[in-house]
């Protein structure tokens, strides 16, 4: 059998703790080619302590001994190498988001067409055993026709204190591109990608522009932070169904939460943790499935799912179309935002 050959583009924390690891468990079907990092002494330790024989300070060198390549860089750069790779032949996992702004999505959707090479982006939430639960009885009309969804991510005191997370020029946004962006990925492909209509949303970064905040997650300049870290926003889709999102680094709240739900005309569920609630015989009834949450083993899910579909064994789960709506959600909320208006999605 061959094997699909990777390279890594960023070597940082998710290259080494998620996407590696994944590779590694399927070496059967892939092999660690080559990395790339800004940083050539950390690509040079991180090839010497996975066994990787190709090092690039140049990540154009790196097409032509690859396959397929993972992005693990900033947003800001996402759309530039995933183009470039694409042009060059090449497959493409890109970490989450897709990129800052709609326009960047649909260049990297046109290369990947124009190429006939795989575009996909690690919305690794989906993988999850209790993501593909909810799918199921979604599919299954457990629910009846969706009408309103509410999702939260929301998390106490966890501003992310290492890399470029507060940085908007490289980001493009705090805690709605970064961690709000994982559960309305889920939400919507649950809900089947409905296309979304008009967006009203409001950010906010009081809390993390106060000197000595508490922070779980290392240290940050209060300073200089220019991003968000709490958003509300409220979506309506062209189906008639609505969405109520909220997210958050930072919030004055009992303890971190997770959250999913959804509202359908003959039942509803909860993801976190996984209950369906129906009328039926009479009565309310309630069932339950002991469904994991483990973003470890959905790492591995999702690099085999990439893998199995660059050897045309299987179909991409998260297709570059979804991703980009996300991204259009995104963006609308930041503009809702900067106008006071709500944002009409064309």
């Amino acid at each position: 059998m061959t094997k699909l050959r990777m390279g890594l583009i960023g070597v940082g924390g998710i290259a080494q703790d998620r996407h590696i690891p994944a590779y590694l468990n399927l070496s059967e079907k892939v092999e660690l080619t080559a990395v790339h990092d800004v940083n050539e002494s950390r690509a040079r330790e991180v090839a010497e302590k996975f066994t990787i024989h190709h090092v690039f300070t140049n990540y154009h060198d790196m097409f032509e001994v690859v396959d397929a390549v993972t992005i693990c860089t900033p947003n800001k750069f996402h759309t530039e190498i995933s183009v470039a790779a694409l042009e060059a032949g090449v497959h493409v996992l890109c970490e989450k988001p897709m990129a800052i702004t709609t326009e960047e999505c649909e260049q990297m959707i046109e290369a990947s067409e124009k190429s006939n090479r795989l575009l996909s982006i690690a919305y690794h939430y989906r993988y999850t055993e209790v993501a593909q639960v909810a799918k199921q009885a979604v599919l299954n009309n457990e629910i009846g026709e969706p009408l309103v969804t509410r999702v939260q991510a929301l998390r106490r005191r966890k501003v992310p204190g290492w890399g470029v997370f507060t940085n908007k020029e490289l980001q493009g946004g705090g805690s709605l591109i970064d961690y709000g962006c994982h559960l309305l990925d889920l939400a919507l492909w649950l809900l089947g990608n409905p296309e979304p209509v008009e967006v009203m949303g409001t950010t906010y970064n009081r809390l993390s522009k106060i000197p000595n905040q508490i922070n779980d997650w290392g240290t940050f300049d209060h300073e200089t932070f220019d991003v968000d870290d709490h958003v509300s926003g409220y979506i309506t889709f062209q189906n008639g169904m609505s969405l109520l999102l909220e997210c958050s680094w930072a919030a004055n709240i009992k303890e971190d939460t997770k959250h999913i739900s959804i509202s359908g005309v003959d039942g509803g569920l909860n993801v976190y943790p996984y209950e369906l609630y129906q009328p039926k015989h009479g009565t309310f009834m309630e069932s339950f499935a002991k469904a994991e949450y483990d973003e470890h083993k959905a790492g591995f899910v999702q690099a085999e799912n990439f893998v199995d579909s660059c050897l045309g064994e299987a179909e991409l789960i998260v297709k570059p179309e979804q991703a980009l709506s996300v991204t259009k959600i995104i963006e609308a909320i930041y503009k809702s935002n900067e106008t006071g208006t709500s944002v009409r999605i064309v």
